[in-house]
């Protein structure tokens, strides 16, 4: 099953405070990367696609090149996940760092951690999956939060020795000592964090272990609602692929997502919701798009909205919205009149 990548909202919010602590023209910013803050409060995941266009705004408008670096400095702490309990109800600070790369997904789609021990030091690689690769500003803002959320987590005793990141352009060496304190290396295989393994093995004092399997339940949890709005974006993704002009069947989705209908039936419930519903809401907010956007006729759009008659179309619309299609162009059309004057 294909699935594009998406970070959990907390990080964007995050960044969106940083860039007002920061005191940056994010509305600009913003605006230039297409990002309507008005409905991030409202989401639980964000796409991953959407990090080049938002540091490249970042890039043009206030004219430094290492905006995520400088951005990251500004980053409030990381605090109230489930990553952060799991963490500190570990007995150390290597278990509670496994346990976190174990639930990566609950921060991001777009890597996955992996830790390695030679000799005395201590690696931890941030690896891209599914052929993504990282975001240099994405990256250096993240390492910069990890780092100042290790050193909360370990009362200022967390010390980076090295790190590596793969792409060959970068900061300075002077500018990434002063921010994250040690050398950088540019150019290196893989992007690698190193840091003394005796850490590892440092207690937390907050240790609780019956509070760990609660928050160990809870990350399971979270992952299962992760795996189901997967499936459910990816029959939005088959639906789209397949509706023009046809009547699109659970069994055609289940089949170009290679299962069983009565799997896919049934995942669905567990999700909260049916094939039936997904696909209601997709005609519904197509239609509405091209009503709005586009000149598009009344026929065309019934077409592309998988109706063979629009009799049918019109039928349908007026169930959804309670209004007719042209009556509700006619009444977006003019509200964006009046609000372009």
């Amino acid at each position: 099953m294909r699935v594009e990548p998406t970070d959990a909202a907390v990080l964007f919010r995050m960044v969106y405070q940083a860039m007002r602590r920061a005191k940056l023209p994010l509305e600009a910013i913003l605006a230039q990367a297409g990002i309507a803050v008005e409905h991030t409060h409202q989401l639980t995941r964000t796409p991953v696609a959407a990090h080049h266009a938002f540091w490249q705004a970042a890039e043009e408008i206030t004219g430094d090149s290492d905006i995520g670096l400088h951005l990251g400095e500004h980053l409030p702490l990381y605090r109230g996940q489930v990553i952060e309990h799991l963490f500190l109800s570990s007995a150390t600070f290597g278990d509670g760092l496994k346990r976190a790369l174990a639930y990566y997904r609950l921060l991001s789609d777009s890597f996955q951690g992996e830790l390695r021990i030679q000799q005395e030091q201590a690696q931890l690689v941030l690896i891209p999956v599914s052929g993504e690769h990282f975001e240099r500003h994405t990256l250096e803002a993240f390492v910069v939060g990890m780092n100042q959320f290790f050193n909360f987590l370990m009362e200022g005793q967390f010390r980076l020795t090295c790190i590596d990141f793969a792409y060959a352009q970068g900061a300075t060496q002077t500018e990434y000592r002063r921010v994250l304190g040690c050398d950088v290396r540019l150019g290196q295989p893989e992007h690698c964090l190193y840091f003394d393994r005796a850490l590892l093995m440092l207690p937390l004092w907050q240790a609780e272990p019956d509070l760990l399997r609660l928050n160990e339940q809870l990350a399971q949890a979270k992952i299962q609602e992760l795996d189901r709005l997967d499936l459910v974006n990816e029959v939005r993704r088959a639906i789209g692929e397949s509706l023009e002009g046809y009547e699109v069947t659970l069994n055609q989705i289940a089949q170009r997502l290679n299962m069983p209908a009565r799997r896919l039936r049934s995942q669905l419930a567990e999700a909260g919701t049916s094939f039936q519903q997904i696909l209601t809401d997709y005609r519904c907010r197509l239609a509405k798009r091209l009503l709005k956007d586009t000149d598009e006729r009344i026929e065309k759009i019934a077409y592309l909205t998988g109706f063979s008659e629009p009799s049918t179309f019109y039928r349908a619309f007026k169930r959804w919205t309670q209004e007719t299609p042209l009556g509700y162009r006619r009444r977006r059309q003019t509200q964006n009149t009046i609000s372009n004057e």
